[in-house]
């Protein structure tokens, strides 16, 4: 038995990937006998601590939620470089605590970085995007995948993103901090291979590594209880006839106008549904034939996958990972996604799905043809699917992350 503090920017109730796998593991580590608590940011109107079943939540509070600055209640950010606010206060949690490994993901990890600072605790880094170099945590510039940090450029990207001066404060933190993380990280966890291969170019630049060798460790799937799905409501504008289904954040940055694009190239094509979340990018100029839908639950969207011909999943950055797929995948649907990035790890081109390159709207509109246009091809892949979607179960993940913890406190033991 372990005593493992996680933490990370969100946590349930905020909705999200990177929120929903730090809850999946607190409970199957608790499961499995470990003594867990789980360290997130201080939000309005919720408590400083809460269960969530047999797991204590800590929120944390920053720099910017002190009474005298904290302005107006609002979804609450981890900046991008160590809080003195929260560095005190993980500090505080770590005595209390005393746990065997901090794992954290996320901006919160400067400040995990510098809380932890002349502790023999070892620290585990969960890359789950790019924001351990990357002030966008995007790695998207112009469009494109990017070549690696650079000043200029990133001043550049980063203020187009965020606009200026926040987005130069950004660039500055995240360039200061890395080095802080770099040096104080036992172990990484990347979702994928791609994130994997960024850290090592981008993070380390050819100075060593972790003291670890970094894991590789996709986003898990805890599968509902199939009744539980059977009997999830659905929304009346859900169409009757199969669709095409996407679900994902609403953005731009997961490739809807290309998806638009490519959609409008069909001929007669069956609905095509988007379910997800809406953001202030959302595009307004939707196809006929689309239709979103917002906030369902997970057993209603198990279940829209079930009434789905195959998913499409054409995201422009190079998505980390992208769990939705092998959740896809689980309900026997093929899934296009796009290179490069995590997807490639899931999905096998032309065997449970195809790969197009990010932003090709020919090459989309060309693999969303030929599902269409072969109804057989599209279940065969569906099969395949299926059966490979069984690596992202929680039984084959949990215990690779025990042994990345066991092998961080000896690593860690043995430097002390």
């Amino acid at each position: 038995m372990m005593r493992v503090l996680l933490a990370s920017d969100h946590y349930p109730p905020f909705v999200g990937g990177a929120q929903r796998q730090t809850q999946l593991l607190a409970q199957q580590l608790h499961a499995r006998g470990h003594e867990v608590r789980v360290a997130t940011v201080w939000n309005d109107e919720l408590p400083d601590r809460s269960q969530d079943g047999a797991v204590p939540v800590i929120r944390l509070r920053q720099l910017r939620t002190l009474p005298v600055v904290k302005g107006r209640p609002r979804r609450r950010h981890q900046p991008p470089f160590p809080d003195p606010v929260t560095v005190v206060e993980l500090r505080r949690l770590v005595r209390e605590f005393r746990p065997d490994v901090v794992h954290v993901a996320g901006w919160m990890a400067f400040s995990a970085s510098a809380a932890l600072a002349g502790t023999d605790v070892p620290l585990v880094y969960s890359a789950r995007d790019y924001g351990f170099t990357c002030a966008t945590a995007t790695l998207l510039n112009r469009g494109r995948a990017c070549s690696g940090p650079a000043l200029g450029k990133c001043l550049a990207c980063a203020g187009e993103y965020y606009g200026r001066p926040r987005g130069w404060i950004a660039v500055g933190g995240v360039a200061a901090s890395a080095p802080l993380l770099r040096r104080r990280a036992t172990g990484i966890h990347a979702v994928s291979s791609y994130v994997a291969e960024i850290a090592e170019r981008d993070l380390y630049r050819g100075v060593g590594g972790p003291a670890v060798a970094p894991a590789v460790i996709g986003s898990f799937r805890v599968d509902e209880p199939e009744e539980e799905v059977a009997a999830a409501e659905l929304p009346g504008a859900l169409p009757d006839e199969p669709f095409i289904l996407f679900v994902g954040a609403l953005r731009r940055v997961k490739g809807l106008a290309v998806l638009f694009d490519a959609y409008r190239r069909l001929e007669s094509p069956p609905p095509l549904v988007l379910i997800g979340t809406l953001e202030r990018d959302t595009p307004t100029d939707v196809p006929d034939g689309a239709v979103i839908l917002s906030q369902l639950p997970h057993a209603a969207v198990l279940r829209a996958w079930d009434r789905s011909l195959f998913g499409v999943m054409p995201s422009l950055w190079p998505e980390p990972f992208g769990s939705v797929v092998h959740e896809a995948m689980s309900r026997g649907r093929p899934v296009i996604g796009t290179t490069p990035g995590g997807h490639a790890d899931m999905i096998t081109d032309g065997e449970t799905g195809f790969l197009v390159p990010a932003g090709d709207v020919d090459a989309l509109t060309a693999a969303m043809r030929r599902l269409l246009d072969d109804p057989q091809l599209c279940a065969d892949m569906g099969e395949r699917a299926r059966d490979a979607s069984a690596a992202f179960d929680a039984a084959d993940a949990i215990p690779r992350f025990e042994r990345l913890y066991r092998d961080a406190v000896a690593a860690a033991g043995a430097h002390g």
